[in-house]
């Protein structure tokens, strides 16, 4: 199996739903869908390119603008890749530059491998001499000599060449790591590939994932690393992982239109390993589709020899759901006959059943509106009596209100009894000694303004004897910062009273002023002003000062 295409993302953990493999796959049939768009995008880009080549005026910018349509081309279509690698080895050769000229052979080379054209690969291999050139052209050229070998090595696939091979490919990519950037892209890929190869595999999937956490890297660089960690997957016998990886790296490949790819391949390979002939017919047929457009007769050979077996098992499994229907269908139709007669005998059950179920429902009918007729009863007197229990508690609290209030009375009358009989005595006393001018000073000494403070306090004592929680449930009605404060020797204040006369039954304005000794208007003002502040609806708010109760 190929391990240099991959893709997208890799799953945190190896065990993945089966719903997820669905959305996944469902998210690669819409790529599928707009991978002309993709291709348009290329195309686009591949023009303008060529208009910069047409428009370069010397050798050495027609070179720049030709690399571009190579490095475009290279995994999108064989033919014009190699036309213009051959273009840059010529223009290299017009230039007498011999880096360049190497540069050239490798990238000749990397097309032939891609196309599966050993022979002249490794051609083109050997006419690079190494220790002549740049770091760079060597750590290039050991890459390609090591997936030279690789290739070779899967190619074979058997007990002789294959283990040798690969030797052989790890020792180069041993050398390309020497003159490759440590921390590139290449460097841990190959780093990550050497490692697999070599049986360690949590060291190469460590290298993997630690590519894929990279913002940086493009389409194709996320295909190739998510293909081979699908690999890993597999080795692990982690099929969901297998799949999606795999998943993953062909939408990457359709993205970044790259048409020399296995991914599809290997998708299809292991949907039809799991028994999806559907899906793996269709992503069979789109790498099909690829490799004839890339132009690598080998690889459109190697993927095509896949189709009919594909092809071949669904026919087998149609087949065999189709017989398996066949022998439900005739399951069906006996059932169907045995029921047919036993539809019969229960008709004539039915009939009977039928009748007696016609006098058990008349009987139930009638026990029913008796039932209904109980229930309403039953709820007209549980009505009534929750009126009576709501009469009666308001009778209690009306009674404790008069038995407080006429004690209040007595008591208010007899202190102010005292205050007129010793009153009295004092003016009789004054008039009789005959000084008046004392007579004035003890009527200028009564102060009604206290007189009337200490009658208010009378009654808020009274009140708040019968209702301890009254000016909590009020403050309860307004936010925090407009609550009633009450100084220190305050029991309640003008507010408070105005709403203690409601809640004891004194509800008209008029009323409540004298008593207060207010006008209308300013009784009007503070419930105005009350309302204003609530929290509960205006038109609930006197009610809910009603609702609270005594003790």
């Amino acid at each position: 199996m190929q391990l240099r295409y991959i893709l997208l993302l890799l799953l945190p953990i190896t065990a993945v739903a089966q719903s997820g493999s669905d959305t996944l796959m469902k998210a690669l049939n819409r790529t599928i869908q707009q991978a002309d768009t993709y291709d348009r995008q290329k195309l686009q880009r591949i023009d303008r390119i060529k208009t910069l080549y047409r428009e370069a005026k010397t050798l050495p910018q027609q070179y720049a603008a030709t690399l571009q349509l190579y490095e475009e081309y290279k995994v999108y279509k064989f033919d014009s890749a190699f036309t213009y690698a051959s273009n840059l080895e010529n223009m290299a050769a017009a230039m007498n530059d011999s880096i360049k000229i190497a540069a050239s052979k490798n990238k000749l080379a990397f097309i032939l491998l891609s196309a599966g054209k050993f022979k002249e690969a490794f051609e083109y291999l050997q006419a690079v001499h190494p220790a002549q050139q740049t770091d760079s052209i060597k750590g290039e050229y050991y890459l390609l000599m090591g997936r030279y070998y690789n290739d070779l090595a899967d190619y074979n696939n058997d007990n002789n060449y294959t283990a040798k091979y690969q030797v052989i490919a790890n020792n180069y990519f041993d050398s390309a790591l020497v003159y490759i950037p440590a921390d590139s892209f290449e460097s841990l890929y190959y780093a990550g590939l050497k490692s697999l190869k070599r049986d360690s595999l949590d060291k190469a999937f460590t290298l993997f994932r630690t590519l894929l956490d990279r913002p940086s890297l493009t389409d194709h660089q996320l295909a190739i690393v998510s293909s081979t960690l699908s690999f890993i997957y597999a080795l692990h016998k982690d099929r969901a992982g297998a799949i999606n990886s795999q998943v993953r790296a062909a939408m990457a490949d359709i993205r970044s239109s790259t048409k020399e790819t296995f991914a599809t391949f290997n998708l299809a390979q292991l949907l039809y390993e799991e028994g999806d002939f559907e899906q793996a017919s269709i992503y069979i047929e789109k790498a099909i589709d690829d490799a004839t457009f890339y132009g690598a007769r080998q690889r459109k050979m190697q993927v095509s020899a896949m189709l009919p077996i594909i092809q071949g098992a669904k026919i087998s499994y149609i087949e065999r759901q189709r017989k398996l229907w066949l022998t439900y269908a005739l399951i069906a139709t006996l059932v169907l006959i045995i029921l047919g007669l036993l539809i019969v005998v229960i008709y004539k059950q039915f009939n009977k059943l039928k009748r007696a179920e016609k006098t058990i429902s008349d009987a139930r009918n009638n026990l029913e509106q008796a039932n209904q007729q109980l229930h309403h009863v039953n709820e007209t007197l549980k009505s009534l009596n929750t009126e009576l229990q709501d009469v009666n508690g308001k009778l209690r609290e009306a009674n404790k209100i008069k038995e407080e209030y006429i004690g209040y009375f007595f008591n208010i009358s007899s202190v102010f009894f005292e205050k007129i009989v010793r009153f009295k005595n004092l003016i009789d006393q004054k008039i009789a000694d005959r000084k008046p001018d004392e007579l004035r000073m003890v009527l200028n000494n009564i102060n009604m303004r206290n007189e009337r403070e200490d009658l208010l306090k009378s009654f808020d004592k009274v009140f708040l004897k019968l209702f301890p929680t009254f000016v909590e449930e009020f403050n309860k009605l307004f936010n925090e910062e407009d609550q009633i404060v009450l100084k220190n020797d305050e029991l309640l204040n003008n507010e408070l009273r105005i709403y203690a006369l409601m809640r004891m039954g004194i509800t008209e304005n008029e009323k409540i002023a004298q008593i207060l000794e207010y006008s209308v208007k300013t009784i009007y003002a503070y419930k105005t002003k009350i309302r204003n502040r609530t929290i509960v609806p205006k038109d609930e708010f006197d009610k809910r000062v009603m609702a609270v109760k005594s003790i």
